[in-house]
């Protein structure tokens, strides 16, 4: 038995580092390929790199990204071995001296069409997927997350460490504004919302589903109907009118997108006067849906 906890143990380790490493190529990529080449500053120690290097590009040598990504995170890095706790710091840590090398490495790759438009798109979206598959491996890239964690730990307790990541992300964008003007400040909060929205699909999943809650005196057939015809199952839940002022049964199923046409058919069949509510439901874990395994 303990044999077989410390092996998937170890492939949820591997896992969670192939992912960092997919992760923080596909964000070098988006930040090298598309971002660097059209100035535009999305936050975080990349986006004080870009300004970095078009600065010293013009007053003496070019500092590349790498190497900004690498000299403020180090010191970062110090104090949050020293303040926070847990294996997400060893991880962290990982991430962000591997994204240091992802950096250097993808100045050798094809870089697309000089386009602006098509950058902010598929800049948001590869940035997006990358920094999400580093945060499914509960790790970060460092930078301002890891500053806003140490700050709320140290000084900022009443504040929470979102605040404090947006407060300095903000900070790098308006030096971004200051720096490369209007026009490329607006394109990369542009990206950064489209990254975001990506963001969040890949932490909370592809798998959308329809939840449906259903109120009527006729539940249990429905269910029996759910089960048999949909190959579903159901809750069931007590509960009281508050303006008839009855006792109601409340039935709650999940089902797949496809299923959930065919479940409103059912429940009009046998209940007309039934009331319904369709929610979307991002991510469902459980028999019949997405197992549990990390």
């Amino acid at each position: 038995m303990k044999i077989l906890v410390k092996s998937e143990k170890t492939r949820k380790l591997v896992k969670d580092y192939l992912l960092i490493i997919l992760g923080d190529f596909l964000l070098a990529y988006a930040v090298i390929a598309f971002f660097q080449p059209h100035n535009m500053v999305t936050g975080g120690v990349s986006g004080l790199a870009i300004i970095i290097a078009d600065y010293s590009a013009h007053i003496w040598v070019e500092i590349p990204v790498w190497l900004t990504n690498l000299v403020f995170n180090i010191p970062l890095f110090i104090i949050g071995f020293l303040v926070l706790k847990g294996e997400s710091i060893i991880k962290s840590a990982f991430a962000v001296f591997f994204l240091s090398a992802a950096f250097y490495l993808v100045q050798f790759a094809p870089v697309p069409p000089n386009d602006i438009v098509l950058s902010t798109i598929f800049g948001g979206v590869t940035g997006g997927v990358g920094v999400g598959l580093v945060l499914r491996a509960t790790a970060t890239t460092g930078g301002t997350t890891l500053a806003g964690a140490i700050l709320h730990n140290t000084f900022f307790k009443h504040v929470s460490v979102a605040k404090l990541i947006f407060a300095a992300d903000a900070l790098i964008i308006v030096i971004g504004l200051v720096v490369f003007g209007p026009m490329a400040s607006m394109y990369a909060i542009a990206s950064i919302y489209i990254s975001t929205k990506i963001t969040e699909a890949v932490l909370e999943g592809m798998h959308f589903a329809k939840a449906a809650f259903i109120i009527s005196d006729k539940t249990e057939t429905i269910a029996d109907h759910v089960i048999a015809n949909l190959d579903r199952g159901a809750t069931e839940i007590k509960g009281r009118g508050m303006f008839s002022k009855k006792d109601k049964n409340l039935l709650i199923c999940v089902v797949n997108t496809k299923e959930s046409v065919k479940l409103k058919e059912l429940v009009s069949e046998i209940d007309p006067t039934a009331f319904v509510i369709m929610a979307d439901v991002r991510e469902v874990l459980g028999e019949g849906f997405k197992p549990h395994a990390g």
